[in-house]
């Protein structure tokens, strides 16, 4: 007879076990209100009956598009220990975005914030018959809306007992999806066994404690989020959530909550650096921080660790599942390295023939790890083209990215082998926003690549070349563009050319383009 079930240390029964045991410890502190891990417990069990009394059973997909919130955390801890998949959304991406992702996640119930509520229930019509027949609001008229529930309502009316819902191990936890564009993202599963070692591997490799006190800043849709928030739970610590950035909140929420972590991207960093009254705010509580999302200059790195005490982490990885750690005490002597593999897990670097190479020898980022993804939902294929095959047959992920290892195994970032551009932390890729250049009619050709941003570290900008005959504004045009595309793939200017390099089969050479744009700033 086994002694110990791998199923009890798992995202339910931890927050059970935290109410249990940490009950009058803080849990969640949000605009003002502070709840501890009891009552945490109990609304989380609450929401899990209610959802399963509403006829959703295990393994079914829920739906939230929501701000940040105290109930919004409600939903997404939950519906986890209903055993339901979180899939959780940016929510600055188009209404069409949000379609395509609500009908692949095959989602049966939706909970939704504000004015994300109003943008649901316009979008109803369009979802086939057997996609989200469960609606529940946060916040909004939902009373105005016939077939929307109240989510406070909901969770109130339902019993505070532990849910009857066994989790297992290879049971799906949560869909995270890959970008928010008006395509198709992929949507990265992750398993409640995944989820747990993320948990157990983050808290470790970013310095979590049950003292922690964590700062979230960042969308709760966003991975690095979730980073946070499981180490946290793990660990018994208290989240503190902003339902926005703000470089006046954030200092003034570090110095009245006393917070010791949090995980931001570059963008961030760089504004509260930039901030006229930085210097003026109290960031002695601070113990260690991470940041992820995109690449920082050594010079950022420098003066981050210079102006912000406590440990400063850097982590470049993938949500599908792998993860480097760049720690505090080899941040000095590599400081243009991203680090070395979190503990447990492995790396290599693979040539064009997929053939391992040696030390300072760039190519493809390959790797293996315990925090592997299931694999993309419902896109067999895109899983099988990520996948690498080591030498005892294991498979490993592709990252996409171009990097190299120095003889004492750090990892360097060279190129990106993709065209995806980061900004503010946000995934962009521009084939969706070619996709509506392509619309206008005065376009013959276009390429849109990523140029250095003050503000967002990298930005989208729309090259083009105009039809004979034809002629735009480019600053008419470039509003024309951020009309029809996500908020956050919105082009920072459009350059007219007389014609797009190309190689002999007549592919775009973008790569050409990043070099002949690489000094443009905005």
């Amino acid at each position: 007879m086994a002694w110990f079930s791998p199923d009890r240390a798992l995202l339910p029964e931890i927050i059970a076990l935290n109410g249990r045991w940490l009950p009058d410890k803080p849990a969640v502190i949000v605009d003002g209100r502070t709840v501890n891990w009891s009552s945490f417990s109990k609304a989380t069990a609450m929401v899990a009956n209610g959802l399963q009394q509403s006829g959703l059973a295990r393994g079914d997909r829920v739906i939230i598009l929501a701000e940040n919130s105290l109930e919004m955390a409600e939903a997404i801890f939950g519906a986890i220990r209903a055993g339901l998949t979180v899939v959780p959304l940016n929510t600055a991406v188009t209404d069409d975005a949000v379609l395509n992702m609500i009908v692949d996640s095959g989602a049966r119930a939706i909970v939704a914030s504000g004015e994300h509520v109003i943008r649901i229930d316009a979008l109803h019509e369009r979802l086939p018959d057997n996609i989200a027949d469960r609606y529940y609001a946060i916040s909004a008229p939902a009373e105005r809306i016939a077939h929307w529930q109240g989510f406070s309502a909901m969770r109130d009316a339902s019993p505070a007992d532990a849910t009857s819902v066994k989790v297992h191990e290879d049971d799906s936890c949560n869909i995270i999806y890959s970008s928010g564009t008006t395509g198709l993202p992929k949507g990265i599963v992750h398993s409640h066994g995944c989820r747990a070692r993320w948990a157990n591997d983050m808290a470790i490799s970013l310095r979590y404690h049950s003292g922690a006190r964590t700062l979230v800043t960042l969308g709760m849709y966003s991975n690095i989020t979730w980073v946070a928030m499981l180490a946290t739970i793990l660990a018994g610590g208290t989240l503190v959530i902003r339902s926005r950035f703000t470089q006046e909140d954030c200092l003034q929420s570090i110095a009245r909550h006393r917070i010791t972590h949090f995980a931001m991207v570059p963008v961030q960093y760089q504004r509260l650096l930039e901030y006229e009254g930085f210097p003026d705010h109290d960031l002695s509580s601070l113990e260690a921080y991470m940041c992820c999302g995109s690449p920082l200059s050594p010079a950022m790195k420098a003066e981050i660790m210079e102006r912000i005490p406590g440990r400063f982490i850097e982590l470049y990885g993938l949500t599908e599942g792998l993860v480097t750690i760049l720690s505090p005490e080899d941040m000095v002597g590599k400081i243009e390295s991203v680090g070395r593999p979190s503990p447990g897990q492995d790396l290599r670097i693979i040539d064009d023939d997929d053939k391992e190479l040696g030390p300072e020898q760039p190519g493809e980022i390959v790797g293996i790890s315990r925090l592997m993804m299931t694999g993309y939902n419902n896109n067999d294929a895109a899983t099988e083209a990520a996948t690498w095959l080591g030498p005892n047959g294991d498979r490993w992920l592709r990252t996409g990215d171009i990097g190299r290892l120095d003889h004492d195994g750090f990892l360097y970032l060279v190129d990106r082998k993709k065209d995806l551009i980061i900004s503010g932390g946000q995934n962009i890729y521009p084939a969706d926003i070619e996709a509506v250049i392509a619309t206008h009619e005065a376009i013959a050709e276009m390429a849109v690549i990523g140029v250095a941003s003050r503000k967002w570290g990298e930005t989208p900008i729309a090259i083009v070349v105009v039809r004979e005959g034809a002629k735009i504004d480019s600053e008419e045009f470039t509003a024309w563009v951020n009309t029809h595309v996500g908020k956050q793939q919105r082009i920072s200017a459009t350059l007219v050319v007389a014609a797009l390099p190309r190689n002999p089969n007549g592919k775009i050479l973008k790569r050409e383009l990043r070099r002949q744009f690489s000094a443009f700033e905005l």
